[in-house]
């Protein structure tokens, strides 16, 4: 079952590097450079445009859009809700990331209008940011998760029910839970969280799978996968942060199928 997997996971690599789609970011100042360089690194053209007077435009011309809310503002929002209705009218594959979900009600609010009036394909964040989707209780240490993915399976499961969307939670394990598919992916190093944005990147990532596989939740766990490899590979010939970020993007780049078969760590049985 796992050689079915590793075959998979890199077709699907191959398919985004022989297509090439675009994938429109409305994405955070913080990550839009790194954004822009995974997608690149791993075969996709990204675009971030986030103007009003241009987002319907670019989004129909792209195979998927990235919803990112790191750095809110209501200007943005605007902007995010005309590119969603866009892509929904024109079956264009949306990604949303609920960057900091939990910290403050306006970002919490602004996520929860966004689901109802425009379910994604799939929804990623890590534990704390899906918890807090599902309960107005769970607070995020700012765009960090305080919890454990495992913790937060039952909310994922509830969101992917509620929205009928892929709902995917990043950290140490990986969880991407969709109808009765579910699965975990253990790949991935430590390093990965002391850079900023491998949250964001895997989001955009995702996105750039949406638009060359037919079913979000494949696309969901190859860019998982790739993402877990990929920072394993860099993390061999890294001495740290500094260096470990243009290892990854190195990673992802030369990426081959010996190098999935030989580290690729999935279960696609019980998430729970």
């Amino acid at each position: 079952m796992l050689m079915k997997y590793h075959e998979q996971i890199y077709e699907n690599l191959n398919r985004l590097r022989t297509q090439a789609p675009l994938i429109h970011n409305i994405t955070n100042y913080v990550v839009m450079n790194t954004t822009a360089n995974c997608l690149l690194a791993a075969g996709a053209s990204p675009v971030m445009a986030h103007a009003i007077e241009e987002v319907e435009e670019m989004t129909s011309i792209s195979g998927a859009l990235v919803i990112n809310i790191g750095t809110l503002d209501a200007s943005w929002v605007k902007s995010m809700e005309k590119a969603m209705k866009t892509a929904k009218e024109q079956q264009i594959p949306i990604v949303l990331d609920p960057v900091g979900a939990g910290a403050t009600s306006y970002r919490t609010q602004v996520v929860h209008k966004l689901l109802d009036e425009f379910p994604p394909d799939i929804l990623r964040g890590n534990a704390s940011e899906i918890s807090a989707l599902y309960s107005e209780h769970v607070q995020t240490k700012g765009v960090d998760s305080i919890r454990e993915s495992s913790s937060a399976v039952k909310a994922a499961r509830y969101l992917s029910d509620r929205y009928e969307c892929v709902t995917v939670i990043s950290g140490a394990t990986d969880y991407v839970i969709g109808g009765q598919s579910q699965g975990r992916v253990f790949n991935g190093c430590a390093l990965m969280g002391k850079i900023t944005g491998m949250g964001c990147m895997a989001t955009a990532l995702a996105a750039g799978f949406t638009a060359v596989c037919e079913l979000p939740f494949d696309a969901a766990l190859s860019a998982m996968a790739v993402m877990g490899i990929a920072g394993e590979m860099a993390e061999q010939k890294s001495a740290g942060p500094g260096t470990f970020h243009p290892h990854f993007l190195d990673a992802l780049y030369h990426m081959e199928q010996n190098e999935i078969e030989k580290r690729l760590k999935l279960d696609t049985g019980n998430a729970s």
